[in-house]
C-alpha cells in the first residue's frame, strides 16, 4: 500500500469528552432542532434561510459574521430561521485547493487533521455560545460526523456524495435535517432515491461496528443547479423546475416532501449577485403556486462579510473575504434576509 500513516486519531468519543458542551449550548440546540424540524413536518409555517460563507476558514470572522446574523434572527424570528452556514470541510472537483478547516486549521500552513478537529469543534462551540444560533455543515466525510453531531442542526449531502452508499446509509441514522442536493448531471431521480434510501433504515459497517439505523424522515431534496456535457450550468429553481419536483414527490412514498433551494453553484453560475434575484423568483414562485409554497421549505445564500473571494496568502488580505466561491457581502445579505421576511 501506498498509504503513510501519519498518526491515529482520537475518537470522536473521545474529543467530545475532552471538549464537551455546556447545558446551555445542549438546551440551545434542543430548543432549534425543534424549531428546526417543525419546519419540516409542516407544523411550522417559518421559513429557513441557511446562509453564510461558502467555507469557514477563520474563526474570528465566521464568529464575527454569527453573531451579525444572530441579532437580525431576533428581528426576523416571527418568519424566518436563519440557519448560519459553517462549512468546515469542502469538496474540490480536481482534489486540489483548499478543503476546509478540518484540513487546514490555518489555510497558509500545511494540513494537519488533528488540529483541524479540535479547531472546527472550537468554533463551532464559539459559534453557538456567543450566537444561540447552531449551524449548517456538509458530511463530505461521513465517519467524520460524529466529531459535531452534538452541534449541528442541519447536514448537507453535496452533489458528487449524493448518490454514494456511505453517505446515504450514514444519513439514516441522524436525527437532524439532512439536504440531499441534486447530482451535478441534474438528474432529479438519483437525489429522490438518495432521500428514499436515507428516509429508511439499514445495516452497515461505520466505524469499525456493525450499526443498525431507522431512518431518517427528515431527510429531503435540494436544488443546486446541474451542468451539461459542455461544463455550462444549468439553472432548477424556476417554477417549471418546482412544480416538476411537486409531481415527482407525488409518484413516490417519502416522508415529509420537502426543497430547499441553493441559490449560488450551478443556479448562479457561481455569479454571487444573481443570489438576490434568484432568491425573488423563489419567493414568487411560492406565492403563485400554494403545492411550490408547500415544498419550498427555505433557500440556501453564500454570503460573508466582504463581496467576491480572495487567493489564499493574498498580499492584501482582505478579513471576512472568502477563499473559495465568491459570496455576498453582509450588507447585501441583511437588505436580502429582511426582504424575505416580507415576502416568505
Amino acid at each position: 500500500m501506498s498509504f503513510t500513516f501519519e498518526k491515529e486519531l482520537p475518537t470522536p468519543e473521545a474529543i467530545r469528552a475532552e471538549y464537551p458542551i455546556t447545558d446551555r449550548i445542549a438546551e440551545i440546540k434542543t430548543e432549534r432542532d425543534k424549531m428546526i424540524r417543525q419546519v419540516f413536518t409542516g407544523k411550522s409555517d417559518k421559513f429557513l434561510v441557511i446562509i453564510g460563507p461558502c467555507s469557514a476558514d477563520n474563526e474570528d470572522a465566521v464568529c464575527d459574521y454569527v453573531n451579525r446574523l444572530s441579532r437580525v434572527q431576533e428581528k426576523v424570528k416571527d418568519k424566518l430561521i436563519l440557519i448560519p452556514r459553517i462549512y468546515t470541510n469542502k469538496p474540490r472537483t480536481t482534489g486540489e485547493g483548499y478543503k476546509g478547516m478540518i484540513h487546514q486549521p490555518d489555510p497558509e500552513k500545511k494540513p494537519d487533521m488533528l488540529a483541524g478537529i479540535l479547531a472546527i469543534r472550537h468554533m463551532h462551540i464559539r459559534a453557538i455560545e456567543e450566537s444561540g444560533l447552531t449551524a449548517a455543515d456538509e458530511m463530505l466525510y461521513p465517519e467524520n460526523w460524529t466529531y459535531l453531531s452534538d452541534l449541528l442542526s442541519y447536514v448537507a449531502i453535496g452533489a458528487r456524495s449524493v448518490e454514494n452508499q456511505q453517505h446515504r446509509l450514514t444519513i439514516s441514522g441522524i436525527d437532524i435535517p439532512a439536504g440531499m442536493k441534486n447530482p451535478t448531471s441534474g438528474d432529479y431521480s438519483v437525489m429522490l432515491n438518495s432521500v428514499y434510501a436515507a428516509q429508511h433504515g439499514h445495516d452497515f459497517i461505520f466505524r469499525g461496528w456493525e450499526v443498525r439505523t431507522t431512518g431518517n424522515e427528515l431527510t429531503h431534496t435540494v436544488l443546486r443547479g446541474a451542468t451539461n456535457k459542455h461544463g455550462q450550468a444549468i439553472p432548477n429553481y424556476h417554477y417549471e423546475d418546482l412544480v416538476r419536483l411537486v409531481d415527482m414527490y407525488s409518484e413516490r412514498e417519502l416522508k415529509n416532501p420537502a426543497c430547499i433551494v441553493d441559490a449560488n453553484h450551478s443556479n448562479s453560475n457561481k455569479q454571487y449577485l444573481e443570489q438576490i434575484r434568484i432568491v425573488k423568483e423563489v419567493l414568487h414562485s411560492r406565492s403563485h403556486s400554494s403545492d411550490v409554497e408547500k415544498l419550498v421549505k427555505g433557500v440556501m445564500i453564500e454570503s460573508y462579510i466582504e463581496a467576491g473571494c480572495q487567493k489564499i496568502g493574498a498580499e492584501n488580505h482582505v478579513y471576512g473575504k472568502s477563499i473559495t466561491d465568491p459570496c455576498l457581502d453582509w450588507a447585501s445579505s441583511e437588505r436580502l434576509i429582511y426582504e424575505i421576511a416580507q415576502k416568505a
